[in-house]
C-alpha cells in the first residue's frame, strides 16, 4: 500500500481539449484556494486554465475570494467589503491550509492575469465566478487595458451580471445547478456565451436537448462524472481534481470506442456506529471507523492488452488493507474482480483512501512503453433510506467530550425540511442542509425543494449531508462550532465525502 501517488508514477499521457479542464479555486487540494499558489500549481499540472471568484473590497479593488467573509479562509475575520486593500495587505491566506503556504497573501485580479503561459505558449484560459456584481465595469476595464487578449469567461448566477457583462462585450457564462427550459430560452434569446451547471446537471431531459452556447460544468470530480464530461463531451469544465480529470481526457481519446463506464469500479464504505459509544481522544480511530469487505472492478477499456498496477493511496488516518494485488494483466475487454479486506478509519471524516491503477502497455514490438494513472476513491459514507414522516438523525461526536446532539429530517411535498431538534449544548444555530451540488444555511431550521435531478439521483443515493452550526457558551468568542451527521459540510475538500440519501420505497 503506497502511502502516496509517488510510488506509482507520473500520470503519463497528455492530450489537448476540449473539453477544457480548469482548476477549480486553482488546485485547491494541493495549495490554498484562490491563491497565486493555487493558479501556479493548477497550471503546472497541466490544466488548460484556472476559474476563480472576485469579491470587491471596501476601497473598491477586486479581490480572489469565495466567501464573503474572510474566517474560512484566512487568518481574519470579518466581511471582506469592509477591509480597504491596505487593510487587507497584512492578511495571511495560505497558513490555514498548510504552515508551508503561511503568508500567502490575498491576490488581487491584475495578479491573476498576469499568469504564466504554458509549455507550449499558450496563455491560461480565465474561468471569473464574479461574487459582486459591482465589478463587472471593473473586471471589463481590466480585461481591455491588456495588451494581449486573453480567452475568459465571466461567471455568473445572476442574469443581470450576464447581461451587463454581454452588453459591455465581455464573454458571459450563466451559472445554474441543473440545466432548465427557463435557462435555455434565457440564454437563446439573449445570445449569452455559454451556460454551466453543477456536475450531472445536463442529465436532465433538457440538458440532452441542443443548446447555442457552449455547455460547461463546474466542480466535476467523481470519476465516473469526469468520464461523461470527456466523452459528451462538454466544451469545458472545472474541477478540484485536476490530474484526475485530465488522465479521465486522455482515456477518452486512447479509447475512443470504448462504451463502458469509468474503468476502475469501487463501492462505497458504509460507516455504521453507535453514536452513544464513548471515544478515545488518542486513537487515530474514532467514528469515522469501520470494517469493510468490499468487490474492486478493474476494466481494460483500451483496444490492446494491458499490465495494471495496483496501490491503495491514504491521505488521512489509519487503515490496513489487504487482498490487493501488484499487478494484474488484462486482455482486450477483460474485467477483473478483486476482493479487498480494509479496515480502519478516522477519528471524524476527512480524505478517503483511493485506489489508484497504473495502466502500462505497447503498441507493437520494438515500440516504446506507455502508460496512464487512473484512480477513484474509496468514499466514507452515511446513508439514510427517508420515508415520509420525520426522521431523527443522531450527530456525529468528534469528540471525546462531545453530548449527544440530534436533528429531523422531513420529506414534504416535494421538499426536505431539517431542524435542530438537540443542539448539544450549543447557542445560535444554524441549521445546514446540502441536496447534491445545492446547499442551504438557515437559522434552527432550514428546507430545500427536490429538483428534478435529484428525483433522478434519490434512485442510486442523492449526494447529502445535514448537519449545524453553533456557538459554545463556554467560548463566546471563538469560531462556531460544527456538529454533523456526515461528511460533506462545511464547504471544503476534506470534510470527507457527503452522505447518500434514499427514498424508501414503501413509503
Amino acid at each position: 500500500m503506497f502511502k502516496s501517488q509517488e510510488g506509482i508514477g507520473d500520470r503519463g499521457q497528455k492530450v489537448p481539449g476540449p473539453p477544457w479542464i480548469l482548476g477549480h479555486r486553482g488546485a485547491s487540494r494541493e495549495a490554498p484556494e484562490n491563491t497565486l499558489a493555487a493558479m501556479l500549481r493548477a497550471l503546472e499540472l497541466g490544466t488548460d486554465g484556472v476559474e476563480y471568484d472576485l469579491r470587491a473590497c471596501a476601497s473598491g479593488e477586486a479581490i480572489l475570494i469565495h466567501d464573503d467573509t474572510l474566517d474560512r479562509t484566512t487568518d481574519a475575520r470579518g466581511p471582506v467589503a469592509r477591509r480597504t486593500l491596505p487593510e487587507l495587505s497584512g492578511v495571511d491566506a495560505g497558513g490555514w491550509f498548510d504552515k508551508r503556504f503561511a503568508g500567502e497573501p490575498l491576490p488581487l485580479f491584475e495578479e491573476a492575469l498576469e499568469l504564466m503561459r504554458d509549455e507550449a505558449g499558450a496563455l491560461p484560459q480565465h474561468m471569473i465566478d464574479l461574487k459582486d456584481s459591482r465589478l463587472v465595469g471593473e473586471v471589463a476595464r481590466l480585461l481591455a487595458e491588456r495588451r494581449e487578449p486573453l480567452t475568459v469567461r465571466l461567471a455568473s448566477f445572476s442574469r443581470r451580471v450576464c447581461l451587463e457583462a454581454r452588453d459591455l462585450h465581455l464573454p458571459t457564462m450563466l451559472l445554474s445547478v441543473e440545466a432548465s427550459e427557463d435557462d435555455l430560452r434565457f440564454v437563446a434569446d439573449e445570445a449569452i456565451d455559454a451556460y454551466g451547471t453543477g456536475p450531472g446537471g445536463f442529465r436532465v431531459a433538457v440538458g440532452r436537448t441542443e443548446w447555442p452556447c457552449e455547455k460547461w460544468s463546474w466542480a466535476v470530480d467523481d470519476p465516473a462524472d469526469l468520464y461523461a464530461a470527456c466523452r459528451t463531451p462538454l466544451f469545458g469544465f472545472n474541477t478540484n481534481y485536476p490530474e484526475r480529470a485530465l488522465s479521465v481526457r486522455a482515456l477518452t481519446h486512447l479509447a475512443p470506442d470504448d462504451s463502458g463506464g469509468h474503468p476502475l469500479q469501487v463501492p462505497r464504505l458504509e460507516v455504521l456506529m453507535d453514536p452513544s459509544s464513548k471515544l478515545d481522544p488518542k486513537s487515530t480511530s474514532g467514528v469515522w471507523s469501520g470494517h469493510w469487505q468490499v468487490p474492486l472492478s478493474i476494466r481494460n477499456p483500451f483496444p490492446f492488452p494491458v499490465a495494471v498496477a495496483l496501490a491503495i493511496v491514504v491521505r488521512g488516518g489509519a487503515f490496513r488493507v489487504e487482498g490487493l494485488p501488484e499487478a494484474i494483466r488484462l486482455g482486450v475487454g477483460e474485467e477483473e474482480v478483486v476482493e479487498l479486506d480494509i479496515s480502519g478509519g478516522s477519528f471524524s471524516p476527512g480524505e478517503d483512501p483511493s485506489l489508484f491503477a497504473r495502466y502500462v502497455w505497447r503498441r507493437g514490438p520494438g515500440r516504446p512503453e506507455e502508460s496512464l494513472i487512473l484512480d477513484a476513491p474509496l468514499e466514507r459514507v452515511r446513508s439514510l433510506s427517508l420515508r415520509r414522516d420525520t426522521a431523527r438523525l443522531a450527530m456525529l461526536r468528534e469528540r471525546a467530550s462531545d453530548p449527544s446532539a440530534t436533528m429531523t429530517l422531513r420529506l414534504r411535498q416535494g421538499e426536505v425540511l431539517a431542524r435542530v431538534e438537540d443542539p448539544g449544548g450549543l447557542h445560535d444555530v444554524q441549521a445546514l442542509l446540502r441536496l447534491g451540488a445545492r446547499s442551504r444555511v438557515g437559522g434552527p431550521g432550514v428546507r430545500l425543494r427536490l429538483s428534478p435531478l435529484d428525483e433522478l439521483e434519490l434512485e442510486r443515493g442523492l449526494a447529502f449531508s445535514v448537519g449545524f452550526l453553533g456557538v459554545d457558551p463556554r467560548y463566546p468568542d471563538r469560531p462556531p462550532r460544527l456538529r454533523r451527521f456526515c461528511g460533506g459540510l462545511p464547504e471544503g475538500l476534506f470534510s470527507g465525502a457527503p452522505g447518500r440519501l434514499f427514498l424508501d420505497p414503501s413509503a
